[in-house]
């Protein structure tokens, strides 16, 4: 039986990136520098609009994965495509990247989730993501063969809008844990937080090990706009608490010590992709065995790496950058 070091489950999401002006963003009627959730229909007339698209797998945590496959950790990925054009080019590409992608296509009505990115010439991203297949993965896509043979499970907050995404998380947190691995979540969004607050309080609490989120998620657990607050409410219902903030470094709570990590600012190229790569470089850290301020070191190498240029995936060579910054 296979063991990983890092499983993800989340949206499988192809993004399909093209160059667009501000005046073809207007005759769209795309709304500039937003993520935009869209319909089917929407998304087909988009899709169809774009000129020299780039397809490359994505998804919040996906990405996380590939990060973390990209610093040699044995990993693997669950998520919901169609078998459908998109959905076998999701599936082959995480594959060749070295990914198990555990889930093969399938039959179905909804289309293979993908979010159409216009890059305008002053760097802004506005997306439209139609996340179709993705939001029927239920606990029928998540195999205990796997959840039950990972060291480290993360789940992806967005996939906590819909019921049998709930369900699917208990189940594999439970799996990874009862077979002495730990489980922890990306919050994703402050939004979705505010949506379904008991349910994600009570996962934390009853079957987490550790939380990764930004000040504006943490903060939104509790609702409140203290962060020092946040953290110690967060981190008096989960062992670990991590939270990102932008230029003003990383704070780690293991239990009631709190980690103050500096990190060196820098002007993004393109933001995307920094928290999936910090989380990436954080779980790395954690699944090697290292104390917690040199995995937030890890992370933040990660986050700096994928700023410096455009798309959410290391372009860099990881294991040599980690080597340089004296982290392995």
């Amino acid at each position: 039986m296979k063991t990983y070091d890092v499983v993800g489950i989340g949206n499988a999401v192809v993004d399909v990136i093209s160059q667009a002006d501000d005046s073809f963003l207007d005759l769209m009627g795309i709304e500039k520098g937003i993520m935009q959730l869209i319909e089917q229909e929407r998304g087909e007339v988009l899709y169809a609009s774009m000129k020299e698209r780039v397809q490359t797998p994505g998804g919040s945590v996906a990405n996380t994965i590939a990060g973390a496959g990209a610093l040699g950790l044995d990993t693997a990925f669950i998520g919901r495509v169609r078998d459908d054009a998109l959905g076998h080019f999701y599936a082959d590409a995480m594959n060749e990247g070295g990914i198990d992608f555990v889930n093969p296509p399938v039959a179905g009505e909804l289309a293979t989730s993908r979010s159409m990115i216009f890059v305008s010439p002053d760097g802004e991203r506005s997306m439209n993501t139609y996340l179709g297949i993705s939001t029927t993965l239920s606990s029928a896509d998540v195999p205990e063969q796997v959840t039950g043979n990972a060291k480290l499970m993360f789940l992806e907050g967005y996939l906590f809008d819909h019921d049998a995404g709930k369900s699917a998380f208990r189940e594999a947190a439970r799996a990874t844990r009862a077979a002495g691995g730990k489980a922890g979540i990306a919050i994703s969004d402050p939004f979705c937080v505010d949506r379904h607050r008991a349910d994600f309080l009570s996962l934390i609490q009853h079957d987490l090990d550790f939380v990764i989120g930004n000040e504006a998620e943490i903060q939104s657990l509790f609702e409140t706009d203290h962060l020092d607050d946040a953290l110690m409410l967060t981190s008096g219902i989960c062992p670990l608490v991590v939270c990102t903030r932008s230029g003003d470094g990383v704070t780690v709570m293991d239990g009631t010590v709190r980690i103050d990590v500096p990190v060196e600012k820098v002007v993004p190229v393109d933001a995307t992709g920094a928290g999936d790569q910090f989380a990436a470089g954080f779980l790395f850290g954690m699944a090697t065995g290292r104390d917690y301020e040199t995995c937030a070191r890890i992370g933040n190498v990660c986050a700096r790496e994928v700023i410096s240029h455009i798309g959410p995936r290391p372009e860099t060579n990881m294991v040599e950058l980690l080597k340089e910054n004296g982290l392995l």
